[in-house]
């Protein structure tokens, strides 16, 4: 016999699995234009990048988002799931990625809202999306969507960072980087920095969201001017 607990594993599961359309797999952030600057990264550096951008970026940022937008949807606190978006917008400097999180998040809303057509956060949060007094960053929104799925808000996070991890890996897989093992090895290896940084950030307050990594930023802003790009980031 199933029980809730059971089906909202499956439904993180389901938020989590590549196969939801969201879009995220058409995105490297800034790892295409790694690959054609001509730099070839070692296994051991592709983890150290991908953990430079949980601990770094989505930790403090990303994480924290998620973690406040949660919070504030479970108490149908639509305002201020509003205002974390419109936070988490400002902070995502380069404009790519920017639009890219806003355009997963809206999908991942529009998705969701198909098969849960009666929670009122997730209904106010599509229709303030739509009208354009939000944004939509995915964090915010796949905070609101667990919440109305009754995903736990730790385990959200753990998605969430789970999800950036194989959406990394996958990009360096396609642009022939590495092969299937090496890229399950570095995803094995994340796993701890995953948990540790979802542990340090969830509960962070919206006053204390940061994010630091300049030279990932430069990198993400020169794939803007990429003239062909496999990757929309």
């Amino acid at each position: 016999m199933s029980t809730s607990s059971d089906i909202a594993d499956l439904s993180m599961m389901q938020l989590a699995d590549s196969f939801f359309p969201t879009g995220m797999y058409t995105t490297s952030n800034g790892l295409e234009a790694l690959f054609y600057s001509g730099k070839k990264l070692k296994v051991s550096e592709l983890f150290a990048l991908v953990k430079i951008f949980i601990e770094h970026q989505m930790g403090p940022a990303d994480c924290a988002a998620l973690g406040n937008a949660y919070e504030y949807a479970s108490k149908s606190d639509v305002q201020n799931v509003i205002r974390v978006d419109k936070i988490l917008h400002s902070m995502k400097l380069v404009q790519e990625i920017r639009n890219a999180s806003a355009r997963s998040g809206t999908q991942m809303l529009r998705c969701t809202n198909f098969f849960v057509t009666e929670n009122t956060v997730l209904n106010e949060y599509a229709a303030a999306i739509k009208s354009g007094h939000a944004f939509g960053p995915y964090p915010v929104a796949l905070a609101v969507a667990c919440n109305a799925l009754s995903i736990p808000k730790r385990k959200a996070g753990l998605a969430m960072l789970y999800s950036f991890s194989v959406g990394m890996v996958g990009a360096a897989l396609r642009l022939g980087m590495f092969q299937h093992f090496e890229g399950q090895k570095i995803i094995d290896e994340l796993k701890p920095v995953i948990v540790r940084t979802v542990n340090e950030n969830i509960g962070r307050p919206v006053e204390g969201m940061w994010q630091f990594a300049p030279q990932i930023d430069i990198v993400q802003m020169s794939h803007e001017k990429m003239a062909s790009k496999m990757f929309i980031t």
